[in-house]
């Protein structure tokens, strides 16, 4: 049910989660990712959807896809036109619906973050108009399905569900903002329930931007390594059922974790560069906590922003010193981006995914391409597999342009 803006609950909800999707290079849904993250593997290799050679970097992780269907029926007429970012939305979603046992019919809120959309379709656009102007055929339909939120309504008709649409484009922050937009939504009673995560594909324009600003690593993804020399690309999609706590209660809904709270600022600082400081980075951790309303010393593990670049890894280590203060020396911290790249507008949507793994298995997801700890960071991270008590998991998400972004999940029990 959406209530109307004006139409709010007294007070804030509890807002579980019921379902969650995830496609990554790990593989297709919550077991093989879970697996993958829990073990620290790595998914990367070298890049086979588009010409890389003129590159300095050479590897991503890329995402194996299902064959498209080859029938001539309208369904699968529909499916050879999707292109990869909605194949692999369509997937989580899927996931993350059916697991939740919610049914079609519904009205209720999409929330997505990406920085591409179907940018691939794009590109397939602007190839085709170069190469051969005169030449019309596809061209409309990549023009329409090419607009996130046609992306969006793809969802929405898949799984029988309407209702209004919302896309984030937030550069790295955009996985975490929609969970924290849908969560308001749900905490504040404008809906009982939300659909809500990120997607990105892989593509020419993004890796060749990325590798001309030199943030690519042309050697392999290290994380808060005192050798870093910078991020690595992944592509996939992750989406959360968030729900309020008593509908699903009502219905015996299995309750896969909790999220407590959610914090988002903007530094304003620099078009690429984070604040040196961390000034933004540790506010919004600080205000992640201030809404569930525990502090550091509740939190049991940390899945980092951790890019691997540089500059972000060294404001995140200050930010974290910082906001955890003198919880920090035995704090666990991890960056899964070692192992599934960076996702853009879906990291922060998948890293929620791998801490509720965490939460719910009970280990902690290590970082296995360190070799030589940056002595900034007083934490200790994780890097080799380990069964731990997690409760509280809070995961970051701080992008291009000071967009930053903390997400607070616990445990159900």
């Amino acid at each position: 049910m959406l209530f109307p803006p004006n139409q709010t609950a007294a007070a804030p909800v509890r807002v579980v989660v019921t379902g969650a999707g995830i496609v990554t290079a790990l593989g297709l849904g919550w077991r093989a990712n879970a697996d993958g993250f829990r073990a620290g593997r790595a998914a990367f290799r070298p890049v086979t959807l588009f010409d890389v050679s003129r590159q300095r970097a050479r590897l991503a992780a890329e995402v194996d896809l299902p064959a498209a269907p080859e029938s001539d029926d309208a369904a699968s007429r529909v499916g050879r036109r999707l292109d990869r970012a909605t194949r692999m939305l369509l997937l989580a979603a899927g996931e993350a619906w059916g697991q939740a046992g919610w049914t079609g019919g519904e009205r209720l809120p999409l929330v997505l973050g990406t920085t591409g959309g179907g940018m691939t379709l794009g590109e397939a656009y602007v190839k085709q108009a170069l190469a051969r102007p005169a030449l019309s055929r596809g061209q409309p339909t990549r023009i329409v399905h090419y607009q996130a939120q046609r992306q969006g309504l793809e969802v929405g008709a898949a799984l029988g569900f309407r209702g209004p649409i919302t896309i984030i484009a937030n550069a790295c922050a955009s996985g975490t903002n929609a969970l924290g937009h849908a969560w308001e939504l749900v905490r504040t009673g404008r809906t009982e329930r939300a659909l809500a995560g990120g997607y990105d594909a892989l593509c020419q324009l993004t890796f060749a931007g990325f590798d001309s600003l030199q943030a690519l690593s042309p050697t392999r993804c290290r994380p808060f390594d005192a050798g870093r020399d910078g991020l690595a690309l992944g592509e996939g999609a992750a989406i959360l059922a968030l729900e309020s706590l008593e509908p699903a209660r009502r219905r015996n809904a299995e309750i896969l974790g909790e999220i407590i709270g959610y914090g988002a600022a903007t530094d304003t600082h620099h078009l690429t560069q984070p604040h040196p400081g961390g000034d933004t980075a540790c506010a919004t951790m600080t205000a992640a906590c201030a809404s569930a309303g525990i502090g550091p010393a509740q939190v049991d593990y940390v899945n980092a922003h951790g890019t691997g670049t540089p500059a972000n890894d060294a404001t995140e280590a200050l930010a974290i010193n910082r906001w955890a203060g003198p919880r920090a020396p035995t704090l666990p911290v991890s960056s899964t981006k070692a192992g599934i790249g960076h996702l853009l507008g879906a990291a922060g949507a998948a890293e929620a995914v791998a801490c509720l793994m965490a939460i719910r298995g009970q280990w902690l997801p290590p970082q296995l391409s360190l070799i030589a700890p940056d002595p900034a960071g007083r934490f200790r991270i994780v890097q080799a597999p380990a069964d731990a008590p997690v409760r509280v998991a809070l995961s970051n998400s701080f992008g291009f342009g000071g967009a930053n972004a903390s997400l607070l999940l616990r445990r159900w029990s």
